[in-house]
């Protein structure tokens, strides 16, 4: 069976992919603290069929290898910099910088990470994520709390009903990664940290300046629909190309087939 059959499918199957992970993306174009992911690919084993030689009576100075197709190897988080959106709410808080808010999740021995600045209050005066997750080592608001501010560094403060003076609840936990595209993902914006993340490094604003807190503002997703869109027409050409070359194959099948003697 001709070699281009098998190398087209695979071809198809790598592009199938590419779209899907392009499809994510663009989905997830307005989610806070999102990172774009790209497909990696790599070529397959060649079939050697003549090999270079030397010697006295032959000089073959280059050989004949035929490549079997592609393979996907890995989906890469890009963690650059999402662009920055004024919500004017004192509990939104933008990263800036390499680094993650850490959250208790229940069935979690450990704390988990999130971009997600998007800090809610509930009903027991607890930080939380949209999804009722804790902020790590944060104090309870009473009752009647007002005037919540979130400085760059973290620190919570607050004014308690009927004071003229800040009271501080705590200060956000932040965690480094060495390698911030290894952490798993888990959804509903979360990460979880993996062997090949390596351990979290808990950040510490006095020392590390690479990084530091916007109150009032959401880091969005850093998908760009401009470059998303070529990358889709990009991969959609190179599916139907991959499709006409088993078009092609098969027509040449078809002409051996139908030989007379």
């Amino acid at each position: 069976m001709m070699r281009s059959l098998y190398s087209a499918a695979l071809g198809m199957y790598a592009q199938q992919l590419n779209v899907d992970t392009i499809a994510n993306n663009m989905a997830n174009v307005n989610t806070s603290g999102f990172k774009k992911e790209r497909v990696e690919f790599q070529d397959l084993l060649y079939q050697t069929i003549k090999r270079p030689a030397s010697g006295p009576d032959v000089n073959v100075p280059v050989r004949m290898d035929v490549g079997l197709g592609v393979k996907p190897v890995a989906i890469t988080s890009l963690f650059t910099q999402g662009n920055m959106q004024n919500t004017e709410i004192p509990t939104d808080v933008a990263i800036i910088g390499d680094a993650f808010f850490q959250v208790n999740a229940p069935g979690y021995d450990e704390p988990i990470f999130t971009r997600d600045g998007a800090i809610k209050i509930d009903a027991t005066g607890q930080l939380v994520t949209a999804d009722g997750y804790k902020y790590t080592d944060m104090g309870t608001l009473p009752q009647g709390a007002h005037d919540i501010a979130i400085a760059k560094d973290g620190t919570v403060t607050y004014i308690a009903q009927g004071a003229t003076t800040t009271t501080e609840l705590g200060k956000l936990k932040l965690s480094k990664f060495i390698n911030s595209a290894g952490l798993a993902k888990l959804g509903e914006n979360l990460y979880q940290n993996t062997p090949n993340s390596g351990d979290p490094v808990d950040w510490d604003p006095t020392a590390d300046s690479t990084v530091k807190l916007e109150s009032g503002y959401l880091e969005m997703s850093n998908v760009r629909i401009a470059e998303e869109m070529v990358s889709l027409i990009t991969a959609q050409r190179a599916y139907e190309i991959n499709s006409k070359v088993i078009q092609s194959s098969d027509e040449m099948l078809q002409t051996a087939a139908n030989l007379r003697r």
